[in-house]
């Protein structure tokens, strides 16, 4: 709805109610209801890869250990195991 010198319009059917200052002033507004703080988020992969026991596949490494962080594929139930070598960074992942 929105105003119309002493009236309520609708945008949509275009009905009408007479305006009242008391009712008014009781409601909300945008602006009144914006906050300037952001809202908490939370980073769910933040700190969750571990070290596991899985040979780099990297030419010329010889390290058997890498990071391993699972990683949700977009809109399917699957995930995605990303590796990442202790020793060389070399990354690869395992589907």
């Amino acid at each position: 709805m929105h105003t119309e010198g002493e009236t309520w319009v609708c945008r949509s059917c275009e009905a009408e109610a007479p305006r009242d200052a008391d009712a008014e002033a009781a409601m909300a507004t945008k602006d009144g209801q914006q906050d300037a703080s952001s809202p908490a988020v939370v980073d769910a992969t933040q700190d969750s890869s571990e070290t596991v026991a899985e040979p780099c596949p990297a030419e010329g490494c010889d390290s058997e250990r890498a990071d391993s962080e699972m990683i949700p594929k977009p809109g399917g139930s699957f995930e995605v195991r990303l590796f990442t070598c202790v020793e060389c960074g070399h990354k690869w992942r395992d589907s």
